[in-house]
């Protein structure tokens, strides 16, 4: 085998953009978290709800990057589901706080479902974590 062929091929969802994607979607999380505070309080906690899911969820896709440091490649797929997820539930409940639309458990649903294969994804590449060590 070639060094050219053995190289990793370089796509354009690399673990660089994830990480810049996952630092915005922090920010924004946190700016709405801020901003929660001088909203009326039942607005408030539904801003706070969404807020704190999309932080946690944004920490998570860069813990991505530790895990693919110590030998679990495939936890490079989690951040797409992990923002994704979070994003939608995130941007679902800011829209029912500014009184856009109500709160629809399909829509909640549907973004856990996708922020928990998120999870999953990250659950199953821990298998491979420091096998090298092992061998």
């Amino acid at each position: 085998m070639t060094a050219a062929s053995t190289a990793r091929k370089e796509t354009r969802w690399n673990r660089r953009l994830w990480m810049r994607l996952a630092t915005i979607n922090a920010l924004a999380s946190a700016v709405a978290l801020m901003l929660s505070a001088y909203l009326p309080e039942d607005v408030s906690t539904v801003v706070r709800f969404g807020a704190q899911v999309q932080f946690m969820h944004s920490m998570a896709s860069i813990a991505c990057a530790t895990f693919m440091n110590v030998g679990a490649d495939a936890a490079r797929h989690a951040p797409a589901f992990l923002l994704g997820g979070s994003l939608l539930f995130a941007v679902h409940h800011y829209g029912a706080a500014a009184g856009l639309w109500g709160l629809a458990n399909g829509i909640i649903g549907f973004a856990a479902v996708v922020m928990a294969s998120g999870w999953m994804i990250m659950f199953a590449a821990g298998r491979n974590i420091d096998r090298s060590c092992q061998d």
